[in-house]
């Protein structure tokens, strides 16, 4: 695996669009290894039936793959971290000019880093430093095609996932200036605009402290993904919890605020504000989730 990476690693940091890509598709490549599960062989000759595509690993199984487990040690290293390397590649290609086939880059990019940061949560204590939550602002830019700004805000939420810290960092740069100038701006498309919508309702859910590696504590974070990313994030806090011991690799930085305090700041910069965190309480926004 380690092979692996430092090839991929070498062509992300090229200047080449066509190395850039190919290491894009390598890490992509061994993501792919990591959660889906191959087609079983046997009879695989005397069928008439066509090749099945793979399915994806259960999630209780996915922890205890030896796999999975000797890529979550090599995340938790300077040398080997996916997520680091994906965000100064990210950074390269935003200072290209833009073209399909670097907007096309970007975007690869960006997805590639929401998987990361859903397979190795603690990769996103990157995104509680400015330098790094400012590229999601950058590429919110409504200059930015609405693929490009539709994949940063997923990438975004991603990065927000039960880590209080991320969301004032976020605060503290105008993120919420940003996020609501495009949403009222008419230049934006009807789909970037649904998904900020989406994204306002998850900014007001009430935050849990980063300790809390439960289901039941994760559950409102993660609602933007649906049921399969509460499962997700509740098994890899376990098996974090597994490699690193009850203590390890962790948030200790509570500094979590309520659904009124958010309201409160989107409120400087939205009028309605009122009417999303109504429909969260009475019947979970479009989410579907309830419970405050």
């Amino acid at each position: 695996m380690e092979t692996l990476l430092s090839h991929s690693f070498d062509y992300l940091s090229s200047p080449s669009p066509q190395k850039i890509r190919k290491g894009l598709r390598q890490v992509e490549g061994l993501l792919a290894q990591l959660c889906l599960s191959k087609t079983p062989a046997a009879n695989k000759r005397h069928s008439l039936q066509p090749a099945s595509s793979p399915t994806g690993k259960k999630l209780s199984e996915l922890p205890e793959d030896p796999a999975f487990q000797e890529f979550f040690k090599l995340q938790q290293s300077f040398q080997w971290n996916i997520a680091m390397r994906l965000v100064a590649c990210l950074e390269r290609l935003l200072g290209k000019e833009s073209n399909g086939t670097n907007d096309m880059l970007i975007i690869q990019t960006l997805d590639l880093i929401q998987g990361v940061l859903l397979l190795h949560p603690p990769s996103r204590a990157l995104f509680s430093q400015e330098i790094y939550m400012n590229l999601f602002l950058d590429l919110l830019d409504p200059a930015n095609c609405p693929a490009i700004q539709s994949s940063t805000i997923m990438a975004l939420v991603t990065s927000l996932l039960d880590h209080p810290q991320n969301a004032r960092t976020f605060e503290a740069i105008d993120g919420l200036l940003v996020a609501t100038s495009l949403f009222k701006s008419r230049s934006t498309s009807r789909e970037v605009k649904l998904k900020l919508v989406e994204f306002l309702y998850f900014y007001l859910m009430p935050e849990t402290p980063a300790t809390k590696t439960s289901a039941s504590a994760s559950a409102p974070n993660t609602a933007i993904l649906g049921g399969r990313g509460k499962e997700l994030i509740a098994a890899f806090d376990r098996r974090r919890e597994t490699v690193n011991g009850p203590d390890g690799v962790k948030n200790t930085d509570n500094n979590t605020r309520t659904t009124e305090e958010k309201q409160n700041l989107l409120g400087k910069h939205l009028s309605n504000v009122q009417d999303l965190v109504e429909d969260l309480k009475e019947g979970g926004g479009v989410f579907g989730v309830g419970a405050m």
